[in-house]
């Protein structure tokens, strides 16, 4: 990891009362791997919210993802803050397009952070 995201680890770990930056870390492994097991187990037509932030240099690349899911995507909440971009997205589709899109925003440079939640 480069020292900018160490630091940013620490300051968190610091912010949350984490003992040490592992068990930090062990969290937040076990939310990822809770969030996609939540995902694996969705069948059929699923209704989901997801929040995603990215940073506002990386909007077009970002944007261009969303489009490809323009017809899972009914409603769009488009907030801006300080060189960072807040997406809500509310996603109606099949189990298996749901988790695609999550797969692709979590794998995207550009993307800081991405949660889903399912209704």
């Amino acid at each position: 990891m480069d020292k900018e995201t160490l630091k940013e680890l620490d300051r968190v770990q610091e912010s949350l009362g984490f003992k040490s930056r592992s068990k930090l870390l062990r969290a937040t492994l076990s939310s990822l791997l809770g969030e996609y097991k939540l995902l694996e187990s969705i069948k059929g037509h699923v209704d989901a919210v997801f929040m995603v932030t990215y940073r506002s240099s990386e909007k077009h690349g970002v944007s261009d993802l969303l489009h490809e899911f323009e017809d899972s995507i009914k409603t769009v909440v488009h907030q801006h803050h300080v060189g960072i971009c807040l997406e809500v997205l509310i996603v109606c589709a099949d189990a298996k397009r749901i988790r695609e899109l999550f797969a692709l925003l979590k794998k995207d440079r550009g993307v800081r952070s991405v949660s889903c939640s399912v209704l």
